[in-house]
């Protein structure tokens, strides 16, 4: 994931702030050392790496935060909010047109992604707006590029227009604009052709689609992993074509995510969406002040939110309930349980998005590797509808059937059923407020880190009430 090497260097710089207590200047500099290397290290733009620094300098300086209690937590506060000044301050939508249809021009370098993301922008607004969007096929000179827009259309239920590699893309789009006024199409976004770089060829082609098709929306895709390449192909359309927005891709890939700090402050324009991951639906609206806290490891847990919402409607929520409630949670939901997980994204990064697990050393140590789920689930789906409801039936003749139909080991078969008990039974002690004897109950494998990790921050709070109610209780005694 983007930004981890940037957020384990600035955790070390403010680690090392704590230990001291009182802060001088010379600590403080040291501190803001380190953190022009990290963001230099992250591919951040240098002009914007040195005023950045030497606005946060500033600011502790000027506000005394040295003499004053928690020096570190205020140093932590100026850099937080800097780095949301630095993204864009607040999450910017898109610009829609007063009359339908609302038209959005795909533009950016070959391989940044473009084709897709308008697949994905399409089905996000299809789902999220309930609109009828088009695509338009503008792109005839990169090989299959109309087909693979055809098949992500087919995928997602929307309609392309497209009229083959021999016609001008202009008059591809022309025609498209005409289709959906027929249509009534509320949204049109357009794909267009891209290069290996920037020429005047491109440029001129980009432009007369400009002009003929008045776009509400420039939306410039820039691959995260080009790092500081990003921000010059950023400058260069917006030369151009005055792009009125970025959209970022491949958040989720080895990037060390410089260009998502340097893009606004060099080009002006916001980041409007960025692409983490590569299904469908796998695109996001950016929030500075949420990226800004997960670099600086604080979690995310508005996304974290917003991504359950979207898994779970308000009857699954409740139906869930009453099972954990009435202690009837079976393997079944155990099942749909990981599959509502895994459709949320990998595990390590939602872990990341609860405060303070970012920088838990627990988290280290941690390896959730994809294929723990899918052995589980063999295991779960290798028991028969009976024992699925009722794990009491699964005795040791019972079991070696299961291990030899999930091909997994017997002991593996055994450890996965203690660790559904435990957690069923953790689950319905929570459910009752009871946070006694928790830590105790959590096992060694998969779920039992998650759930170990997941549950140290209720487990000090169940703890923290208990001792409140208890003086309390003293009290009015």
């Amino acid at each position: 994931m983007a930004f981890e090497s940037l957020t384990e260097r600035l955790q070390n710089a403010f680690s090392k702030l704590r230990k001291k207590g009182k802060i001088s200047e010379s600590d403080l500099k040291s501190a803001m050392r380190e953190i022009r290397l990290a963001l230099l290290d992250a591919d951040v733009n240098f002009t914007v790496v040195k005023n950045f620094v030497k606005t946060v300098r500033d600011k502790a300086i000027g506000a005394d935060v040295l003499d004053g209690l928690n020096p570190t937590q205020q140093i932590v506060k100026i850099v937080n909010d800097e780095l949301v000044k630095v993204m864009g301050d607040s999450a910017v939508g898109l610009n829609k047109s007063p009359k339908i249809p609302t038209i959005i021009m795909m533009v950016g370098l070959q391989g940044a992604g473009k084709t897709t993301t308008a697949g994905k922008l399409a089905l996000k607004l299809k789902n999220e707006q309930k609109a009828r969007p088009l695509m338009i096929a503008g792109d005839v000179y990169r090989p299959a590029a109309i087909d693979q827009l055809v098949q992500v259309g087919q995928q997602i239920d929307v309609p392309v227009f497209q009229l083959g590699t021999d016609v001008d893309p202009v008059e591809i789009v022309r025609q498209g604009l005409q289709k959906a006024q027929e249509e009534n199409n509320d949204y049109v976004i357009i794909d267009t052709a891209g290069r290996l770089q920037i020429d005047e060829k491109l440029m001129d082609e980009l432009s007369r689609i400009k002009d003929l098709a008045h776009p509400n929306e420039i939306l410039l895709v820039v691959d995260a992993m080009t790092g500081q390449n990003a921000v010059n192909t950023a400058e260069g359309f917006n030369n151009q074509l005055d792009v009125t927005g970025i959209v970022l891709t491949k958040l989720d890939g080895d990037t060390r995510g410089g260009a998502a700090l340097s893009i606004r402050a060099v080009t002006g324009k916001p980041i409007k969406f960025i692409g983490q991951g590569e299904k469908m639906k796998d695109l996001d609206v950016f929030h500075p002040d949420r990226m800004a806290s997960r670099i600086l490891g604080m979690g995310d847990m508005l996304t974290l939110i917003e991504k359950t919402q979207k898994e779970y409607d308000d009857k699954q929520a409740q139906d869930m309930t009453e099972k954990i409630r009435e202690n009837s949670f079976d393997f079944n939901d155990f099942v749909d349980q990981m599959d509502q997980m895994q459709n949320m994204g990998s595990m390590e990064d939602i872990m990341k998005m609860i405060p303070g697990m970012a920088n838990n050393p627990a988290m280290k140590n941690v390896n959730i590797d994809p294929k723990d789920m899918s052995h589980m689930k063999a295991i779960v789906m290798s028991m028969t509808p009976a024992e699925r409801e009722d794990p009491d039936l699964l005795n040791p003749s019972r079991r070696r059937r299961i291990a030899g139909g999930s091909g997994r080991p017997v002991v593996e078969v055994n450890r996965m059923i203690k660790q559904f008990g435990q957690m069923k039974k953790m689950m319905n002690q929570m459910s009752k407020g009871n946070f006694n004897g928790m830590e105790g109950m959590l096992g060694k494998g998969v779920s039992g880190r998650l759930s170990k990790l997941a549950m140290n921050s209720m487990v000090r709070k169940g703890k923290k009430r208990k001792k409140k109610r208890m003086k309390k209780n003293k009290r009015n005694k």
